[in-house]
Protein backbone atom coordinates (compact mmCIF):
# COMPACT_ATOMS: atom_id res chain seq x y z
CA UNK A 1 0.00 0.00 0.00
CA UNK A 2 1.54 3.59 -0.75
CA UNK A 3 2.03 5.96 1.16
CA UNK A 4 -0.06 8.64 2.08
CA UNK A 5 2.21 12.18 1.12
CA UNK A 6 0.89 14.91 3.56
CA UNK A 7 1.50 18.64 1.67
CA UNK A 8 1.40 21.94 3.54
CA UNK A 9 -0.31 24.68 1.95
CA UNK A 10 1.95 27.81 1.70
CA UNK A 11 -0.42 29.88 3.70
CA UNK A 12 0.15 27.61 6.56
CA UNK A 13 3.99 27.94 5.67
CA UNK A 14 3.66 31.57 5.89
CA UNK A 15 1.65 31.99 9.27
CA UNK A 16 4.26 29.69 10.99
CA UNK A 17 6.81 31.34 9.65
CA UNK A 18 5.17 34.46 11.06
CA UNK A 19 4.70 32.78 14.45
CA UNK A 20 8.40 31.70 14.93
CA UNK A 21 9.25 35.05 14.01
CA UNK A 22 7.58 36.61 17.15
CA UNK A 23 8.29 34.33 19.32
CA UNK A 24 12.06 35.23 18.08
CA UNK A 25 11.41 39.20 18.70
CA UNK A 26 9.97 38.43 22.10
CA UNK A 27 12.56 36.05 23.19
CA UNK A 28 15.16 38.61 21.80
CA UNK A 29 12.72 41.81 23.78
CA UNK A 30 11.48 40.05 26.75
CA UNK A 31 12.89 42.74 29.47
CA UNK A 32 12.23 45.66 27.23
CA UNK A 33 8.58 44.27 26.59
CA UNK A 34 8.01 43.55 29.98
CA UNK A 35 9.38 47.12 31.33
CA UNK A 36 7.29 48.51 29.11
CA UNK A 37 4.50 46.49 30.23
CA UNK A 38 5.45 47.72 33.78
CA UNK A 39 5.73 51.26 33.16
CA UNK A 40 1.74 51.45 31.73
CA UNK A 41 0.58 49.69 34.27
CA UNK A 42 1.84 52.30 36.64
CA UNK A 43 0.30 55.44 34.67
CA UNK A 44 -2.88 53.19 34.72
CA UNK A 45 -2.11 53.33 38.62
CA UNK A 46 -0.95 56.17 39.19
CA UNK A 47 -4.13 57.98 37.40
CA UNK A 48 -6.40 55.89 39.24
CA UNK A 49 -4.61 57.03 42.94
CA UNK A 50 -4.74 60.53 41.84
CA UNK A 51 -8.30 60.68 40.70
CA UNK A 52 -9.49 58.48 44.29
CA UNK A 53 -7.06 59.48 46.42
CA UNK A 54 -6.53 63.13 45.56
CA UNK A 55 -8.74 64.79 43.23
CA UNK A 56 -12.15 63.21 44.21
CA UNK A 57 -11.57 64.48 48.61
CA UNK A 58 -10.25 67.74 46.83
CA UNK A 59 -13.62 67.91 44.62
CA UNK A 60 -15.60 67.31 47.81
CA UNK A 61 -14.12 69.96 49.89
CA UNK A 62 -14.21 72.81 47.26
CA UNK A 63 -17.44 71.99 46.65
CA UNK A 64 -18.23 72.40 50.70
CA UNK A 65 -16.18 75.59 50.27
CA UNK A 66 -18.27 77.29 47.69
CA UNK A 67 -21.03 76.61 48.84
CA UNK A 68 -20.57 78.77 51.97
CA UNK A 69 -19.22 81.43 49.70
CA UNK A 70 -22.36 81.26 47.70
CA UNK A 71 -24.27 81.87 50.71
CA UNK A 72 -22.34 85.44 51.29
CA UNK A 73 -22.43 85.64 47.74
CA UNK A 74 -26.39 85.42 47.56
CA UNK A 75 -26.93 88.62 49.99
CA UNK A 76 -24.51 91.13 48.52
CA UNK A 77 -21.53 90.21 50.83
CA UNK A 78 -19.48 90.34 48.23
CA UNK A 79 -15.97 91.17 50.02
CA UNK A 80 -16.60 88.40 52.54
CA UNK A 81 -18.06 86.07 49.86
CA UNK A 82 -14.61 86.82 47.66
CA UNK A 83 -12.00 86.57 50.58
CA UNK A 84 -13.85 85.07 53.57
CA UNK A 85 -14.77 85.73 56.81
CA UNK A 86 -11.51 85.24 58.48
CA UNK A 87 -11.94 82.01 60.15
CA UNK A 88 -10.68 78.36 58.77
CA UNK A 89 -14.20 77.26 57.75
CA UNK A 90 -15.56 79.91 55.12
CA UNK A 91 -12.63 80.67 52.50
CA UNK A 92 -13.81 83.32 49.81
CA UNK A 93 -13.83 82.49 46.41
CA UNK A 94 -10.42 83.78 45.96
CA UNK A 95 -8.77 81.48 47.83
CA UNK A 96 -11.16 78.45 46.21
CA UNK A 97 -10.13 79.29 43.02
CA UNK A 98 -6.40 79.29 43.98
CA UNK A 99 -6.14 75.75 46.48
CA UNK A 100 -8.74 73.67 44.04
CA UNK A 101 -8.22 75.30 40.44
CA UNK A 102 -8.65 72.43 39.29
CA UNK A 103 -11.73 70.98 40.05
CA UNK A 104 -14.88 72.08 38.83
CA UNK A 105 -15.73 74.33 41.89
CA UNK A 106 -12.24 75.79 41.46
CA UNK A 107 -12.71 77.29 38.50
CA UNK A 108 -16.40 78.55 39.14
CA UNK A 109 -14.92 80.39 41.92
CA UNK A 110 -12.76 82.15 40.00
CA UNK A 111 -15.65 83.68 38.04
CA UNK A 112 -17.30 84.20 40.90
CA UNK A 113 -14.26 86.29 42.32
CA UNK A 114 -14.37 88.29 39.34
CA UNK A 115 -17.77 89.25 39.94
CA UNK A 116 -17.15 89.81 43.27
CA UNK A 117 -14.37 92.08 42.22
CA UNK A 118 -17.02 93.94 39.61
CA UNK A 119 -19.77 94.81 42.25
CA UNK A 120 -16.57 96.02 44.19
CA UNK A 121 -15.11 98.16 42.16
CA UNK A 122 -11.71 96.87 41.17
CA UNK A 123 -11.82 96.46 37.46
CA UNK A 124 -8.76 95.71 36.78
CA UNK A 125 -9.02 92.57 38.85
CA UNK A 126 -12.26 91.91 37.62
CA UNK A 127 -11.05 91.05 34.09
CA UNK A 128 -8.47 89.11 35.93
CA UNK A 129 -10.38 86.57 37.20
CA UNK A 130 -13.39 86.64 34.69
CA UNK A 131 -10.65 86.23 31.51
CA UNK A 132 -9.59 82.65 33.34
CA UNK A 133 -12.99 81.03 33.50
CA UNK A 134 -13.19 78.10 31.38
CA UNK A 135 -16.26 76.56 32.27
CA UNK A 136 -18.60 74.43 30.24
CA UNK A 137 -22.30 76.43 31.08
CA UNK A 138 -22.79 78.54 27.81
CA UNK A 139 -25.28 80.91 29.22
CA UNK A 140 -23.25 81.64 32.59
CA UNK A 141 -19.82 81.82 30.48
CA UNK A 142 -21.25 84.25 27.63
CA UNK A 143 -22.44 86.29 30.39
CA UNK A 144 -19.24 86.37 32.13
CA UNK A 145 -18.25 87.73 28.49
CA UNK A 146 -20.20 90.30 28.50
CA UNK A 147 -19.20 91.42 32.41
CA UNK A 148 -16.02 91.44 30.83
CA UNK A 149 -16.89 93.96 28.20
CA UNK A 150 -18.50 96.20 31.13
CA UNK A 151 -15.56 95.94 33.69
CA UNK A 152 -12.93 96.93 30.43
CA UNK A 153 -15.94 99.95 29.99
CA UNK A 154 -15.96 101.04 33.13
CA UNK A 155 -11.95 100.88 33.15
CA UNK A 156 -12.32 103.44 29.38
CA UNK A 157 -10.82 100.75 27.12
CA UNK A 158 -13.72 101.05 25.02
CA UNK A 159 -12.26 98.99 21.86
CA UNK A 160 -11.98 96.10 24.61
CA UNK A 161 -15.33 96.41 25.47
CA UNK A 162 -16.53 96.47 22.09
CA UNK A 163 -14.81 93.44 21.29
CA UNK A 164 -16.66 91.37 24.05
CA UNK A 165 -19.71 92.90 23.81
CA UNK A 166 -19.78 91.55 20.08
CA UNK A 167 -18.75 87.90 21.20
CA UNK A 168 -21.81 87.85 23.16
CA UNK A 169 -23.59 89.27 20.15
CA UNK A 170 -22.54 86.83 18.09
CA UNK A 171 -23.55 83.47 20.52
CA UNK A 172 -27.40 84.77 19.32
CA UNK A 173 -28.54 83.47 22.51
CA UNK A 174 -31.28 86.16 24.65
CA UNK A 175 -28.20 88.03 26.10
CA UNK A 176 -27.59 88.73 23.06
CA UNK A 177 -29.58 91.89 21.98
CA UNK A 178 -28.78 93.03 25.89
CA UNK A 179 -25.28 93.59 25.04
CA UNK A 180 -26.15 94.69 21.47
CA UNK A 181 -27.84 97.48 23.26
CA UNK A 182 -24.93 98.03 25.39
CA UNK A 183 -22.48 98.13 22.13
CA UNK A 184 -25.21 100.90 20.93
CA UNK A 185 -24.76 103.33 24.00
CA UNK A 186 -20.91 103.32 24.54
CA UNK A 187 -20.85 103.59 20.72
CA UNK A 188 -23.20 106.57 21.50
CA UNK A 189 -21.32 108.04 23.98
CA UNK A 190 -17.82 108.24 22.03
CA UNK A 191 -19.95 110.19 19.08
CA UNK A 192 -20.17 107.04 16.76
CA UNK A 193 -23.74 107.29 15.75
CA UNK A 194 -23.25 105.13 12.46
CA UNK A 195 -22.49 102.43 14.72
CA UNK A 196 -24.61 102.60 17.16
CA UNK A 197 -27.37 102.63 14.65
CA UNK A 198 -25.86 99.29 13.64
CA UNK A 199 -26.28 97.66 17.33
CA UNK A 200 -30.28 99.08 17.40
CA UNK A 201 -31.19 97.54 14.39
CA UNK A 202 -29.97 94.30 15.05
CA UNK A 203 -31.76 94.06 18.39
CA UNK A 204 -35.44 95.14 15.83
CA UNK A 205 -34.82 92.69 13.07
CA UNK A 206 -32.95 89.92 14.93
CA UNK A 207 -34.69 89.98 18.52
CA UNK A 208 -38.00 91.49 17.84
CA UNK A 209 -39.50 90.20 20.79
CA UNK A 210 -36.80 91.30 23.39
CA UNK A 211 -37.09 93.08 26.29
CA UNK A 212 -34.84 95.20 24.30
CA UNK A 213 -36.69 95.88 21.59
CA UNK A 214 -39.67 97.35 23.08
CA UNK A 215 -38.24 100.75 22.76
CA UNK A 216 -35.90 100.54 20.75
CA UNK A 217 -37.45 102.70 18.32
CA UNK A 218 -36.68 105.64 20.36
CA UNK A 219 -32.80 104.81 20.36
CA UNK A 220 -32.74 104.12 16.75
CA UNK A 221 -34.77 107.90 15.76
CA UNK A 222 -31.66 109.21 18.41
CA UNK A 223 -29.33 108.39 16.24
CA UNK A 224 -30.77 107.89 12.96
CA UNK A 225 -29.61 110.75 9.87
Amino acid sequence: MAKKETTTSPELENVGLVLSKSEQFIEKHQKQILIGVGIVVAIVLAVLAFRNYYMKPRVEAAENAIYKAQSYFAIDSFKVALEGNGSADMIGFKEIASEYGMTPSGKLATAYAGICYYKLGDYKNAVKFLSQYEGKDEYFKTSVIGLTGDAYAEMGETNKAFDFYKKVAATKNELAPIYLKKAGILYETKEKPDEALKMYKEIKEKYPTSMQAGDIDKYIARVEK
